[in-house]
């Protein structure tokens, strides 16, 4: 079974919006055992999308498209389905019926050009969209299904869901079973993480393919056939193994939530002082549920004058050291937890770009210091990358100090149990 995507727009192209109906489309359907053969993008060219279709239709089995079912004239997908599977358009009474519904539902006056989108081929099955005016539809060609669908993220999923999947099954009962599992990885490039794997016994019928999510390394485990979910469980086990405590997450985990779990289950309270990342690892945190339980402030001293008023950091470590220093680093993070009075403070200055570096402390330094009962450290890093991936990888590597403190705490008290 060989499963196609077709996503339509000049949009997409010419980079005014970005491609997120692939990537659904792909994920849903894997969930089913369906799995993707092959994507595909082209503008709003009616000759484009007839070459398109033709081509895929005589060598997949299945084609969802998305995307130029609109009521204007740029929306040319209908027609080009049309002629290129040698289908006259005609009006659907039940797609006309389903528009003007739509438009009532909602105590609004139909436009007479949205009549259009009831122009469908001939021989094809209209899918109703619950969400919006535009019908799909579905049609069969010589070899292949064929669905049409809105480019709407919200609508195509409905109908997909309610829809193609239920019609995919009903052509294919029993794909064979298909699973994957994607484990997060921070700390290690993706050279060094394929090192470590290879040195490990992964089971047979376990497939490994990478992934650079910055500033994660995504090690994705794929298995189909019998008995994927315990393939898949002892491939992890491998993997946990040769990474150890670099994973920070598995599936949609991420970074900011698992250090959040760990904290919460540890009952650690923590105070952040941030300057070059001005919120940013606060956001990331108080963006997972429950995060009062552990935050309880986080101050962003960007200028001096905050360091010093808020922070209370001497005049003359800013003088003699610079606001870019182990120093005043250490003394933002001993200047919150004195206020704050948090299991864990954590502080972090640095230099993210594009200007205001020098030859000793260059665009992309940073320092992060942390103060607890349990540990003093504070340490210089050199990012590289442009000024979000300089903010975005400090973030991350706060967040990894919090979550391997808590993480020691737990074992700590696991021990002494």
């Amino acid at each position: 079974m060989n499963i196609a995507i077709l996503t339509i727009g000049d949009e997409l192209l010419n980079g005014d919006l970005t491609d997120t109906n692939t990537t659904a489309i792909a994920r849903t359907l894997l969930e089913h055992s369906l799995p993707v053969h092959e994507a595909s993008t082209v503008g709003d060219n009616e000759e484009d999308i007839v070459a398109a279709l033709q081509r895929l239709a005589s060598t997949h089995d299945v084609v969802i498209t998305t995307g130029g079912l609109g009521p204007t004239d740029d929306d040319r997908t209908t027609r080009a389905a049309a002629r290129a599977f040698e289908r006259p358009l005609s009006l659907n009474d039940k797609a006309l019926t389903q528009i003007r519904a739509h438009f009532s539902s909602r105590q609004r006056e139909m436009h007479p050009r949205n009549e259009k989108q009831a122009l469908l081929p001939g021989r094809s099955t209209v899918i109703a969209n619950p969400d919006g005016t535009a019908p799909g539809f579905h049609l069969q060609s010589k070899r292949a299904d064929l669905y049409f669908l809105p480019g709407v993220p919200p609508e195509m999923l409905a109908m997909l869901d309610e829809y193609v999947i239920p019609s995919l099954l009903k052509r294919f009962p029993n794909p064979p079973a298909r699973g994957q599992r994607v484990m997060s990885v921070f700390g290690l490039s993706e050279p060094e993480v394929e090192a470590r794997i290879n040195g490990s016994n992964l089971p047979d019928g376990v497939e490994l393919a990478f992934n650079v999510d910055f500033p994660m390394v995504q090690v994705k485990l794929r298995a189909r056939g019998e008995n994927v979910q315990k393939l898949l469980d002892r491939a992890e086990l491998s993997v946990q193994k040769a990474l150890g405590d670099h994973v920070v997450g598995i599936d949609s985990d991420t970074l900011a939530g698992t250090t959040a779990r760990i904290l919460s289950t540890a009952g650690l309270t923590i105070s952040l002082a941030e300057s070059c990342t001005g919120g940013l690892i606060a956001k990331l945190l108080t963006d997972q549920p429950g995060s009062s339980a552990f935050l309880e402030r986080s101050i962003v001293t960007y200028a001096n004058s905050a360091k010093v008023n808020c922070l209370h950091v001497a005049r003359k470590i800013l003088d003699h050291h610079g606001a870019v220093s182990a120093e005043c680093a250490t003394a933002m993070a001993k200047g919150v937890h004195a206020t704050a009075h948090t299991d864990i403070s954590l502080a972090v200055t640095g230099i993210a770009g594009p200007g205001g570096g020098t030859v000793d402390k260059p665009v992309g330094t940073v320092y992060l210091a942390m103060t607890s009962p349990w540990q003093e450290r504070v340490e210089r890093f050199n990012f590289s990358g442009n000024r979000d991936q300089v903010r975005l990888r400090t973030a991350c590597t706060a967040l990894d100090w919090l979550r391997r403190l808590a993480m020691s705490r737990l074992s700590g008290e696991e021990q002494e149990r």
